[in-house]
């Protein structure tokens, strides 16, 4: 079942540098607002919105920051109106690349995105010219250390997991049904292990190697742009050599 996965580690750099910015309490709390608007305030019966809170315990938000965004979610003065909105289209040398937005004004963020692509050089497709390169699955990533490999990869199978990947130094990657994230992310949480990320994403079916500088610049600045909008919940993308660009 084991094989190899470039996606967790990328994946985890990216957390860390939103983390750092803290943009990840905006991003987080539109989730919430929209997750507690659709299914309730209460995780115990919206599976959705506990799968936002244990997104946002993995990002070190702290608890009181939780409620609070909680609070205002439930409240009637909460007047957001958020709907989701995921667009597509290609970096420089054709890489492809997923945007999942939360937006209160699509015209507005429809034409950051595509100003986004534009100043990559790249450009923004329609519905579906992107998405049929990714598959959508769930992805959960357990920490390493004083972890059994063959317990965990046990346990995970056990739980629903289609497959348990093993090359990255840090983490475990537990591939699942995207549905199905949340159930078998509470399994193994139960049994002892730490997950440090789970969520459906958008995997790639094969990767774009950037071999300019000038090209991997302006994909990376591409990715900053989208980092910093707060409209912006997510990014996937084919990008091969990511972890080789230092500019």
């Amino acid at each position: 079942m084991s094989g190899h996965s470039k996606w967790s580690t990328i994946k985890r750099k990216k957390g860390e540098k939103d983390g750092a910015r803290a943009k990840v309490f905006t991003k987080i709390g539109r989730e919430l607002a929209v997750a507690v608007k659709q299914g309730g305030p209460d995780p115990n019966v919206n599976s959705k919105l506990k799968d936002i809170i244990a997104k946002a315990k993995q990002n070190n938000v702290p608890n009181d920051n939780i409620e609070r965004m909680l609070k205002k979610a439930a409240g009637e003065s909460d007047t957001s109106n958020y709907e989701e909105i995921v667009y597509e289209g290609y970096g420089p040398s054709g890489v492809a690349v997923v945007v999942e937005t939360l937006t209160d004004n699509r015209n507005r963020t429809a034409g950051e995105v595509r100003h986004y692509f534009d100043k990559a050089g790249g450009n923004m497709g329609t519905s579906g010219s992107v998405t049929f390169m990714f598959s959508r699955e769930g992805v959960i990533l357990v920490e390493k250390e004083d972890v059994d490999e063959d317990s965990l990869m046990d346990d995970a199978l056990e739980a629903g997991a289609s497959d348990f990947l093993t090359d990255d130094e840090d983490v475990f990657e537990i591939r699942t049904d995207a549905n199905s994230v949340g159930k078998i992310r509470d399994i193994l949480e139960e049994k002892g292990y730490t997950v440090v990320s789970s969520e459906p994403a958008y995997i790639p079916a094969t990767y774009t190697r950037l071999e300019s500088e000038e090209d991997m610049m302006k994909m990376q600045r591409m990715l900053d742009m989208f980092d910093d909008n707060d409209d912006v919940q997510n990014v996937w993308h084919n990008w091969e050599n990511e972890d080789e660009y230092e500019g």
